[in-house]
């Protein structure tokens, strides 16, 4: 069986402009709410050569949600057991909110999947996610049975830090409509988590 033929440089940078415009569009509208129509207007081509590239709606989604995951994955793998545990989840609490400042569109992306069930990557949550988190919590139980931290639960101190970070992100218009646009709520974010979770491990 011959080997599939690599892309060119000119298919590498329209897959990747599909890629970027469908982001625009899925985490402005969700999956349901998204056309082939409106992600070919947003990439600057037409629907036949988007087509060219992807085979549907479908497979944009599933190519994007991908290469999300191990994204998102990235900041707790970066947790290590040999670390000061309170610097360590401290410093977790930064990346993720380094995160909802990065890349707003992909948490919202992620948000909805997983909102309607993950249908799409129920199993990379199940392959990739789920071993990570029990890894970690792991580490962090070890943490608290030593003393290095304050006891509670591992695995919702994880869910903890992923709400009070990611909501940044996926809740960032009614946030501003809060605080006004002078305010940088991500800064104030940042102050405000360090001083609560600081407070949360300390024994």
């Amino acid at each position: 069986m011959n080997a599939p033929r690599p892309r060119t440089r000119i298919q590498e940078k329209n897959r990747a402009l599909v890629l970027g415009a469908a982001l625009e569009v899925f985490s402005a509208h969700g999956f349901r709410g998204s056309t082939l129509d409106a992600i070919a207007k947003e990439a600057g081509l037409s629907k036949p050569n988007l087509l060219y590239y992807f085979a549907s709606k479908e497979e944009i989604h599933v190519t994007l949600l991908a290469g999300l995951v191990d994204k998102w994955l990235a900041p707790l793998r970066a947790l290590r057991a040999d670390g000061d545990p309170q610097e360590e989840l401290l410093a977790y609490v930064r990346r993720k909110l380094q995160m909802s400042r990065d890349f707003p569109r992909e948490s919202r992306l992620f948000a909805q999947e997983i909102v309607q069930g993950a249908p799409r990557m129920s199993d990379g949550l199940r392959s990739d996610l789920r071993p990570l988190v029990d890894e970690k919590a792991e580490v962090i139980r070890g943490w608290m049975e030593a003393g290095k931290i304050a006891p509670s639960d591992p695995h919702h101190l994880i869910f903890s830090i992923w709400s009070l970070t990611q909501h940044y992100a996926d809740f960032d218009a009614q946030i501003r409509a809060v605080l006004g646009e002078a305010r940088d709520p991500l800064d104030e974010a940042e102050i405000f988590l360090g001083t609560l979770f600081s407070r949360l491990l300390t024994p």
